[in-house]
């Protein structure tokens, strides 16, 4: 088949090309830095350097192409999660209209199938875990409601297209080379200098994915029926137990603790939130269906 990855610079960008490509599919990468295009050369794929937010282009592009799929992992993410706040209105800005675009050209011009980034973080479980059945987080505080928000809006555009088979993929907290929770990553560096701390009883579960079986269920998802899947690992984990077994798999001292009266007066509402409220989700439909094999947290 020939696929067009749109975002293929980001952390899902390098074993993603390198699976289909194995495969024998013919993939186009599609990245706005002109750095980022020899890499994805370099993968086997061929190089597309473009603006999505650029309409005309992007219709230009799609048309030229005539790509089988799209899989769309549009991002405007930071370097460090502690900028996230800043970054959010440009990385929702690019999902919601670039990949608006990227959607609107792949419909009318009769794209088969299109993949689309979702969220399996901020979904909203109850007291279990959450099911592809489960909404989003839609009032949570600051920028989690704000990307919940985002993300129901692409679940939304998803369900809009019946000419084309949608897939949407509710990834959890990716993981591994080249995102921020690995030993040479941003949340490591901060968790390094103390300045990661444990609020009030850390209730959030977690739900990570290695970026290499995020690549595998993408792939996967080539050929599975249409709808939503969460794309997470096995081990949905307690803040209060991965945030410290984190700090001891990269050497660095335990967290310190804070309260959550103290988290309120210094890092605000939407700190606590995160650290007490999240529920992971389930995976068991991408393990039968996508045969979702996800490695072990290497940290736990």
């Amino acid at each position: 088949m020939k696929i067009l990855v749109a975002g293929a610079s980001g952390a899902l960008g390098r074993p993603l090309i390198t699976r289909l490509r194995n495969a024998g599919h013919d993939v186009w990468g599609l990245a706005h830095r002109p750095e980022s295009l020899k890499a994805i050369e370099t993968l086997g794929a061929h190089p597309l350097q473009e603006n999505a937010l650029d309409r005309s282009s992007v219709f230009d592009l799609i048309e030229r192409i005539r790509p089988d799929v799209v899989i769309d992992q549009l991002t405007s993410l930071p370097a460090s999660p502690f900028d996230l706040a800043k970054r959010i209105p440009a990385d929702c800005t690019l999902r919601l209209e670039g990949g608006g675009n990227l959607f609107e050209a792949a419909s009318t011009l009769g794209v088969q199938r299109y993949i689309q980034q979702l969220s399996g973080f901020y979904l909203d479980g109850g007291d279990g875990l959450a099911t592809e059945a489960s909404p989003l987080r839609l009032n949570a505080p600051g920028t989690i409601g704000q990307s919940a928000r985002m993300y129901a809006q692409l679940e939304r555009r998803l369900r809009s297209a019946p000419s084309m088979d949608s897939i949407g993929l509710r990834y959890g907290f990716f993981y591994g080379p080249g995102t921020w929770y690995w030993p040479d990553g941003a949340f490591s560096h901060h968790l390094a200098q103390g300045e990661v701390s444990l609020i009030g009883k850390g209730r959030s579960t977690f739900s990570f994915i290695h970026v290499d079986d995020a690549a595998q269920a993408t792939v996967a998802a080539l050929t599975a029926p249409a709808g939503i899947y969460n794309v997470v690992d096995n081990q949905p984990t307690k803040m209060s137990a991965w945030l410290p077994a984190y700090a001891r798999w990269i050497g660095s001292a335990p967290p310190p603790h804070m309260n959550e009266q103290e988290a309120l007066r210094q890092i605000g509402e939407e700190s606590i939130y995160y650290q007490n409220n999240l529920t992971g989700a389930s995976n068991r439909k991408a393990l039968e269906i996508l045969n979702l094999n996800p490695q072990p947290l290497p940290w736990l």
